[in-house]
This record gives C-alpha cells, sequence and structure tokens, in this order.
C-alpha cells in the first residue's frame, strides 16, 4: 500500500488566519501526530472545517501559516478526504463509487481490489447496488471504501457518521478505527464521545479567531469502549470544556 508503512505526522502553526478579511483563526500550534487520530472539537463557526481545509491545501497560503509533513516531503498528494455527506454518486454502483478516484485521475481501476474493500466494510453483497436503495450506514461504509481505496497515508474526516443513528455510528466508528491503523487521521466531529473513542489527541477550537487548547484522554487505545468508566468521566469534562468554548 502506498506509503502506510511510514506515514508523515504534520505541523500546524498559525500566526492567525483571516479569509475575506474576517479573522477566522488565531495564534495556534499543533502537531498532527504521524500514524494517529487527532479530532477537532469546538462550537459551530469555530473553523473547525476550515483548518482541516487549510491541512488539504484547500486554502490559498497566506503569510504566517505554515502547513508541513514532517519528513519534509509534498503533503498533499498523500492525503485523502471523507466528508460528512457521503457524496456518492447516483448513477454509479457501490463498486464503481469505490473505484471512483481512480477513473477521475484516469488510471485503471482495480475492481478486484475494490470488491476486496468493500468486503472489509461490509458491503460485499451491495457492490453491484446503487446508492439508492441503501441504508444511510451502508452510504457511509461505502463512502469509507471509496476513501480507503485512495490509500493514502494521511485521512481527514470532516464528521463522516454524524448523519447516522447512534448505534450504526459506534459500529462505523469501530470500524474505522480498525481500518484506518497505522494513518495519520485528522477528524472534526461534534460528538465528545466519537472523539474520545477514536481518539489519541483531542484539541478544542475557541473564541473568535480561534485557539486551540488540548484535552486529557482516557487510557487504553483507540476504539475505547462507549461504556468504560474512565471514558464516560472524561466525556463530563469534554463537555464542559465544549460548554465553556461556546460561550
Amino acid at each position: 500500500m502506498r506509503d502506510r508503512i511510514s506515514p508523515p505526522g504534520i505541523d500546524v502553526e498559525l500566526r492567525g488566519l483571516a479569509l475575506g478579511g474576517v479573522p477566522v483563526l488565531g495564534s495556534l500550534a499543533i502537531t498532527i501526530e504521524a500514524g494517529r487520530t487527532t479530532c477537532l472539537l469546538g462550537p459551530s463557526g469555530v473553523g473547525k472545517t476550515t483548518l482541516l481545509r487549510l491541512v488539504a491545501g484547500l486554502i490559498a497560503p497566506q503569510d504566517g501559516v505554515r502547513i508541513a509533513a514532517t519528513d519534509a516531503l509534498a503533503l498533499g498528494p498523500r492525503i485523502a478526504w471523507m466528508a460528512q455527506a457521503d457524496l456518492l454518486f447516483p448513477w454509479l454502483s457501490v463498486l464503481g463509487n469505490a473505484m471512483l478516484g481512480a477513473r477521475l485521475r484516469g488510471e485503471r481501476p482495480d475492481r478486484d481490489r475494490a470488491r476486496q474493500v468493500l468486503a472489509e466494510v461490509g458491503l460485499a453483497a451491495q457492490a453491484e447496488k446503487m446508492p439508492a436503495t441503501l441504508s444511510g450506514g451502508q452510504r457511509q461504509r461505502a463512502a469509507l471504501a471509496r476513501t480507503l481505496m485512495e490509500d493514502r497515508p494521511v485521512v481527514l474526516l470532516d464528521e463522516p457518521f454524524s448523519a447516522v443513528d447512534l448505534p450504526t455510528r459506534l459500529r462505523l466508528q469501530d470500524l474505522a478505527a480498525t481500518l484506518l491503523a497505522g494513518r495519520t487521521v485528522l477528524m472534526v466531529t461534534h460528538d465528545p464521545l466519537e472523539a474520545l473513542r477514536l481518539a489519541h489527541r483531542i484539541f478544542v477550537l475557541r473564541g473568535i479567531p480561534a485557539s486551540a487548547s488540548e484535552i486529557p484522554l482516557p487510557p487504553g487505545l483507540p476504539p475505547r469502549a462507549p461504556d468504560d468508566p474512565a471514558l464516560l468521566a472524561e466525556q463530563g469534562r469534554l463537555l464542559t470544556a465544549l460548554k465553556e468554548a461556546a460561550a
């Protein structure tokens, strides 16, 4: 798999970021650790997705902004993105959607590998079905399969499981923790439980322009059990931090 053995860390250093003349992010410095999952939380509109887009290279560089891989190699070609909406093409089968990236790049899709990835996310039986026939959880699994097909060592997730019910979300969290293990993951979420289950590090953005503060994690490695007493205790503290951040 492409670059899988040595995923890069990412250094994010800002002296501030303004969009359209409006300050969005303040001074902050975050290291997204190699091969681990970092979660961003904070009130709506605080700049979480903006920071994600900045790391993805979707916002034009500005003075005072440094986004760089810790191995000094180009970061952009090594990034895969999974959005909040599944963004499945309705006229393509599940298999066709999984192979979409290769087709858009003019490459020959690897059908065998696509079927293998669909099997890994539990969609082997749905490979030839159209997105309209799938449940919400199945659509998110298909979107995860498409992300995995890109086989990038860095994965950016923007609230990828927020549109499904809680039991499905917990199952998708377990699946993502397994299939994305060893990659460098930066994930935006509004769900404190999700962050505490999946993260190796958590940062809360607060204020306008936003700054970042790190939040302690319960012991153990992801995916942590949702009924673990230590996790539930930290969830209470994290909810308090988020309430303060929104004040």
